[in-house]
């Protein structure tokens, strides 16, 4: 279904960005058709059935990602200042695995927070006062900051994202990334198009990310056919030979 190395995810161009724009909107309405049902019901189960989800969710939440790889980046760059050959090279390559995995869960988190804020919907805690499709655009609290979910679309980039530097976690990771978006209708948090949409902006966030890096010649390198392939981290290979040898 995913051809990583594309520039873009479902068949997606610039001669199709419309058409895809257009289905985008007609699975959002056919969500919206249901959202009432779907998250009232979904919170109505029993606790037992809900507490694994209100567990698992925790995965969507960015800090555990953001804070680290930012904070190894910036050591990796400080420390390649005393280093020479080998050990620079390589300590330059990890430092942009850190940098691309910080942009990549950070550029749709930060995208998805803007769009929060600027379309304001009530989440389902708000139903009773409020109904499901109420809004407070733009200057909101967290209580009308339901679309798009953060958490979806944190847990998708993270999959997309490691995805493109090692593609063989790529299925675990958008299993467990999908199991997170939908864990947040249960637990009362969002609807399903709130859901559906975080998805949608982490896929589209870490593409457009992997393709600013591969365009720089960052990590990625686009090839003649439009391919967006990463490059060979001879430091890292060279240094992990060293150490088996």
């Amino acid at each position: 279904m995913f051809d990583l190395e594309k520039p873009w995810p479902l068949g997606l161009s610039r001669r199709s960005w419309p058409l895809f724009l257009v289905g985008m909107a007609a699975i959002l309405a056919l969500f919206a058709s249901v959202d009432v049902a779907a998250s009232r019901g979904a919170i109505a189960w029993p606790d037992n059935w809900r507490a694994p989800f209100f567990f698992i969710t925790d995965y969507g939440l960015s800090d555990w990602v953001l804070i680290p790889s930012l904070v190894l980046m910036i050591l990796l760059r400080l420390a390649m200042f005393p280093m020479q050959g080998l050990w620079r090279k390589a300590t330059g390559e990890l430092a942009l695995v850190s940098a691309f995995i910080f942009l990549g869960v950070g550029v749709p988190g930060l995208l998805t927070n803007l769009l929060k804020r600027v379309v304001g919907r009530g989440r389902p805690t708000e139903f009773d006062a409020s109904g499901a499709f109420s809004f407070q655009n733009l200057f909101n609290d967290w209580t009308f900051q339901s679309f798009p979910s953060g958490h979806s679309a944190t847990a998708t980039a993270m999959a997309f994202t490691i995805g493109f530097l090692w593609p063989p976690l790529f299925p675990i990771l958008l299993v467990v990334g999908i199991v997170v978006a939908m864990s947040r209708v249960p637990i009362g948090m969002h609807y399903p198009t709130d859901v559906f949409a975080g998805i949608v902006v982490g896929m589209l966030g870490a593409y457009l990310v992997r393709n600013f890096f591969a365009r720089r010649n960052w990590l990625f390198m686009q090839m003649p056919d439009g391919r967006m392939v990463l490059k060979p981290l001879d430091g890292l290979r060279q240094l992990v030979q060293r150490a088996k040898a």
